[in-house]
């Protein structure tokens, strides 16, 4: 029996085709797809279409765009195999992360891919992405090529969805996945890396829609004020901060700014230690610079990227856990999203 997958376009580069009398770029009708990509046919799966109504930059991603995705998972998840979403790169680790967990309990492959040109250009890496996410898709009906996580496909690489970030507008290799090899290479073959996946759950399903807004992101920099960080923090109704830290997890050793942070914790807010390095590790009190962030109740994200660190934030803060609960919460792996310390000594 042939695989089926449900592919679902939201908007984005890859979905887009030149008008040949303006030459403007113009969203590609999904419902001949198989005239701009003919190999389709040749693929042993059943696939389905469904497009947003109005195709989205992911500039404008938000909230209400996981939302949307995750009820199209929600009622077709019985119906199909596997999932592949069409996505715009810019945001693309963000609706990664967010649905690794706003979907839980995961047994079928949900995979995120787009392009960095369109699919209608003569050049296009629109076409390879897409054909080899539906392949991985539809290799699911393999008992060894099992998949139960949300993953972005994107330059021949397969990787967990919430450990990616976009590093390259230019290249066609634009996502990297610094703190985890990729789950699987794509070359003459695909090669799995079976010992890095998640085991598909044997839970029922569980779809989470609600995600708390009211976080923000504060970068240090040299020369920071304390009346920015002031202002920044006294936002109103302001519950989570993800605090972008210099190296592994240092800020300047200023007084005032354990202090702010110490006070804001108090009151109720979560703050949590993201390094502004692509790759590594926060080592929260490692260097006397951290031990301020340690004593104000900063939590460490550890190897968590900006964008999973973020949005595990707003999931869990939207659960309506307690202050300790949610702290509890945020230093374990909960979709494989961070890895521990202890298994790096």
């Amino acid at each position: 029996m042939r695989a089926r997958v449900l592919m679902i376009y939201t908007g984005g580069t890859i979905g887009m085709t030149e008008d040949p009398r303006t030459k403007a770029l113009i969203p590609l009708n999904f419902n001949q797809l198989s005239q701009h990509v003919p190999e389709l046919a040749l693929m042993d799966l059943e696939l389905s279409v469904q497009a947003f109504d109005k195709p989205i930059d992911s500039s404008d991603v938000d909230v209400s765009t996981w939302v949307k995705l995750t009820g199209i998972i929600r009622d077709a998840y019985n119906d199909y195999d596997g999932f592949v979403v069409l996505h715009g790169t810019d945001t693309m680790a963000y609706t990664a992360s967010a649905l690794s967990f706003m979907l839980e309990n995961l047994n079928k492959p949900v995979i995120i891919t787009g392009s960095q040109l369109p699919i209608g250009r003569l050049r296009t890496d629109g076409k390879e992405n897409l054909i080899s996410a539906l392949e991985v898709a539809g290799s699911v009906k393999d008992s060894r090529n099992k998949l139960g996580e949300v993953l972005v496909y994107f330059g021949a690489h397969l990787f967990r969805g919430n450990r990616t970030h976009k590093y390259n507008t230019e290249d066609f290799e634009a996502i990297e996945s610094a703190n985890l090899p990729p789950l699987a290479s794509v070359g003459t073959h695909i090669i799995f890396n079976r010992h890095l996946m998640l085991e598909p759950s044997s839970e029922p399903f569980i779809v989470h829609q609600e995600m708390e807004r009211n976080v923000g992101v504060l970068k240090l920099f040299p020369g920071i004020s304390q009346a920015f960080v002031e202002r920044l923090l006294s936002t109103p109704g302001l519950k989570g901060l993800i605090l972008e830290t210099y190296g592994a997890g240092n800020a300047p050793s200023e007084p005032w700014l354990s202090c702010v942070l110490a006070e804001k914790v108090k009151m109720g807010m979560v703050i949590v230690n993201v390094t502004q390095c692509n790759k590594g590790f926060v080592e929260q009190g490692r260097y006397q610079t951290s031990v301020g962030l340690s004593e104000a109740g900063v939590i460490s994200a550890a190897d968590m990227t900006m964008e999973a660190a973020l949005t595990k934030l707003m999931y869990l803060l939207a659960k309506g856990f307690s202050l300790e609960e949610v702290k509890r919460y945020y230093v374990e792996s909960l979709r494989g999203e961070l890895t521990s310390y202890s298994k790096l000594v």
